[in-house]
């Protein structure tokens, strides 16, 4: 691989025109929220049309912000907008403010577009949920927290957002509070996202000791002009490494990711698809300076994607819930962009392409997901299902075009993206080249296999569903509110990837900010390598319809003893949550009730016994005051004698 021109520091022009609107992209969602929250009852009957209003004119605005960023020329094309200063003390100002520029701006559309979608989506799939407006308020909350995230102009506003993300979506994953495995499983999100939000505060903590500032434009110049010693550089990339892992669910804190499906599907696809777990993906982007001046950092971001993309893909083969099969793509996605974004300069534009390609057809997916679910009364075994496509033909025609997406079929999307992580995986060079690029196209194939088998146990082969009686199942279309954001989602699932690719158009989008991706010294033809791809894709395509359309399914999982170890670990998510138990929550807890202890009987104990001891020689020496003189008398008495005896024994000596 040629050298690529490093990114570099951009000097940001102040907000003027459309750009003094920036501030609107926040505040349209986070008063939506507001009002929603404080105004109770009262909001209950248009509360949903409210929170996909306010969703809908934040993209508008987005829309405006794109196409005035889009008319300016060059390395001009970053404006800051400043808001406030916060802090303002002697050796520590902060002053927050909001930068749109190349990166920021294509994820405000893909947060706002996508969220836009999911919020009119959910004004059909929750029509009958009782809290609905609280529903859309937390929604609204999520949006404006995810803005905040990718529109702050330094570090610590980064922070604020990422924090905020953290609760909504805690709030979200846990709205059917009433499920204790939705409890559970939003507990488990915050314990674990907060393993990697230490790491991030402590990014930012060594930023600010040994550069006295966290604005982007200080940062990276002096990372840029390698201001930074290598060790310091190299921690502070890999403290920014472990929150990106803990927000995006990358090995080894991607344990949380697939419990969250136990929130509504709507927030599923939220979380899962354009918003919180890319925001792993934008922070490594973001600091690409940083990052170019590690590769030690870089390469542990590699092997953290690698190893991502096949936990995800083993994983996801396993599962019967078709939730959780998609969670677990998400996963193996997920590590695909960290495996490009790891790459450096030749990278960074082609884990963000893949990240917008991955917005619209998981975003479709999991909403077709949802579809499948509602009309089969919250069912979501796909054992199940079956045959579904005579009763949904619109979800099964998007959820098709998402599923061809995501295996990477031409012309869809995630051919044109995956394809090239895949041949910038091999052009690396080198035997680690190989060991990567072999991954990325291993995992490929399993993808397309494990899709399969999803899409054919759900829509296709003998319905498995009871068809008689009380527990009949009777499927059918979801209403226009629920299938039209699908039909927009799949039309970005088949042609946003040949547009971001065509011409090279988002490279040089995001070459300011990312850098030049340069000239590639091509491993292998690029041809060839993609006849490759093809065929692995096609490999586990025909796998899938081996396994699932030619033979019958059975309508009730094996048992672990039955199947193979390999099928058995995978059901046991490869032993994470166990692993997890015995080296953190076990331990966790023998320290918990080691320090209950020592704190009662120890520490209280000591405290308790001073005070009782002083408590009782308090109690003898008052009955020495009896109130008599005599006893007074007796007592003077006595002291004379025992002073009188002291002297004389003293001059005796």
């Amino acid at each position: 691989m040629s050298p690529a021109a490093p990114a570099h520091a951009v000097h940001y022009a102040a907000a003027s025109g459309a750009f003094s609107l920036t501030w609107l992209l926040i505040a349209l969602p986070l008063a939506g929220a507001a009002i929603l929250l404080l105004g109770g009852k009262r909001t209950d009957k248009w509360g949903h049309l409210l929170g996909t209003l306010a969703a809908v004119a934040s993209f508008v605005v987005g829309l405006v912000l794109f196409f005035s960023l889009h008319s300016k020329a060059g390395d001009q094309r970053a404006v800051s907008q400043h808001l406030f200063s916060w802090i303002p003390v002697n050796g520590f100002q902060v002053d927050v403010g909001l930068l749109v520029d190349q990166l920021s701006v294509v994820f405000v559309l893909l947060i706002t577009g996508v969220g836009s979608l999911i919020h009119i989506y959910s004004i059909g799939y929750m029509a009958h949920d009782p809290a609905r407006r609280k529903f859309f308020a937390y929604m609204n909350l999520f949006l404006a927290s995810m803005l905040l995230l990718v529109l702050g102009n330094n570090f610590l506003a980064l922070y604020g957002g990422w924090e905020l993300v953290g609760l909504s979506s805690f709030l979200l994953i846990k709205f059917w509070e009433y499920k204790p495995a939705a409890a559970t499983a939003a507990n488990k999100a915050f314990y674990m996202n907060r393993v990697g939000d230490v790491g991030l505060a402590l990014a930012i903590m060594f930023l600010f000791a040994t550069l006295g500032s966290t604005n982007y434009d200080t940062v990276f110049t002096a990372a840029a002009g390698h201001v930074l010693s290598y060790g310091t550089i190299t921690a502070i990339a890999l403290l920014l490494l472990l929150g990106a892992c803990g927000k995006s669910g990358q090995f080894p804190l991607q344990a949380w990711l697939p419990d969250a499906m136990e929130g509504p599907t709507p927030i599923s696809a939220l979380i899962h698809a354009a918003t919180m777990v890319t925001a792993g993906v934008y922070l490594i982007a973001r600091s690409a300076p940083i990052f170019n001046d590690t590769q030690a950092a870089r390469t542990v971001v590699l092997i953290i994607g690698a190893v991502t993309i096949m936990i995800g893909c083993i994983i996801g083969c396993a599962y019967d819930d078709i939730k959780k099969v998609l969670a677990y793509s998400t996963v193996s996605q997920i590590g695909y962009m960290f495996l490009a974004v790891g790459l450096g300069p030749a990278g960074y534009a082609l884990g963000i392409m893949h990240l917008l390609a991955h917005g619209f057809f998981k975003a479709g997916l999991f909403l077709g997901s949802g579809s499948v679910i509602h009309a089969m009364d919250d069912e979501q075994d796909m054992r199940k299902y079956g045959g579904l496509w005579k009763y949904m033909k619109v979800t099964w025609v998007t959820f098709g075009l998402g599923y061809l997406a995501i295996i990477g079929f031409p012309p869809f999307s995630g051919f044109f993206t995956k394809d090239k992580i895949i041949e910038t995986a091999f052009d690396k060079g080198g035997t680690s080249g190989y060991v990567l690029g072999i991954v990325a196209l291993l995992g490929a194939g399993i993808t397309a296999f494990y899709m399969t088998r999803l899409f054919l146990m759900t829509f296709h082969g003998k319905a498995r569903w009871e068809h008689e009686g009380e527990n009949a199942k009777h499927p059918h279309e979801s209403p226009f509110t629920m299938t039209g954001p699908m039909m927009l989602l799949a039309v970005g699932s088949v042609f946003a990837g040949g547009l971001f690719v065509l011409g090279s158009s988002m490279q040089n989008w995001l070459a300011p900010v990312v850098g030049e991706h340069g000239e590639a010294d091509h491993t292998l033809n690029p041809v060839v390598l993609t006849l490759l791809t093809l065929v692995v894709m096609l490999g586990g395509v025909a796998g899938g319809l081996l396994r699932y359309q030619l033979r019958p399914v059975d309508a009730v999982a094996k048992p672990d003893a039955q199947v193979s170890p390999l099928t058995v670990a995978a059901r046991h998510d490869l032993y994470a949550n166990t692993f997890n138990e015995a080296a953190f929550m076990i331990p966790g807890n023998f320290l918990v009730r080691f320090l209950v202890w020592f704190d009662k009987i120890i520490i209280d104990g000591a405290v308790g016994g001073t005070a009782a001891g002083i408590g009782g020689l308090s109690g003898r020496l008052r009955r020495t005051q009896t109130g008599y003189v005599r006893t007074y008398a007796l007592s003077m008495l006595g002291g004379a004698i025992l002073v009188i005896g002291a002297l004389l024994l003293v001059r005796a000596g």
